[in-house]
């Protein structure tokens, strides 16, 4: 994180021309894991606590929403996916953080797929790239990672319409075992006035 990216060096490790390396900066900028400074260059995305926190808050409406829509779509081949994906959770044993990264995030890219919003499910994407990417190099002790990928029962419970408690409060424990995040009350009166 943080990283400056200079395309000929680039270039030179990975013996292509300046115009893939280019291309490629320009692609990780518009997924928000590069990001350009006017006359200083690319360079890896680099989250404080802040940046996290204005993530998460995001996050929260948009992914309670997301929710909402898949419990309310409830597809078959969505569900049977998210039960498979919380298979492999499961199973899964301690290893790379690259794995149990690539996992929970196709878990919530399901979710946001069954949603039949394609608009919401790009957002979220965007949205959270840098915030996995981030999550992908913090180091999370193994005992932490194996919680957060135990945390996704409750929100394949709700999409399957298991559970009662309201999208936000599912999204909130959710996030809040991941990210030590809080939710405001500044926060809250901003999400009931966007959803009224």
């Amino acid at each position: 994180p943080g990283d400056r990216l200079n395309e000929s060096q680039l270039g030179r490790e990975l013996n292509v021309s300046r115009a893939p390396i280019r291309e490629a900066l320009q692609l990780l900028q518009e997924q928000g894991l590069v990001v350009n400074h006017p006359r200083r260059g690319m360079f890896v995305v680099s989250l404080e606590p802040e940046d996290v926190q204005k993530i998460n808050n995001l996050r929260m409406i948009l992914e309670a929403e997301a929710l909402r829509l898949a419990r309310a779509g409830r597809q078959t081949a969505g569900l049977r996916k998210l039960s498979q994906i919380l298979d492999r959770m499961d199973r899964m044993a301690p290893g790379p953080a690259s794995q149990q990264a690539q996992i929970d995030l196709e878990f919530h890219h399901t979710i946001w797929t069954m949603t039949g919003n394609e608009y919401l499910a790009r957002i979220l994407t965007s949205l959270t790239s840098p915030l996995f990417a981030h999550a992908l190099l913090s180091k999370t002790p193994a005992e932490k990672a194996r919680m957060v990928l135990d945390s996704h029962r409750p929100l394949y419970d709700f999409v399957r319409g298991a559970s009662d408690v309201p999208a936000e409060e599912v999204m909130l424990a959710h996030l809040r075992l991941r990210w030590n995040w809080k939710w405001t009350e500044a926060d809250s009166a901003a999400a009931t006035a966007s959803e009224a």
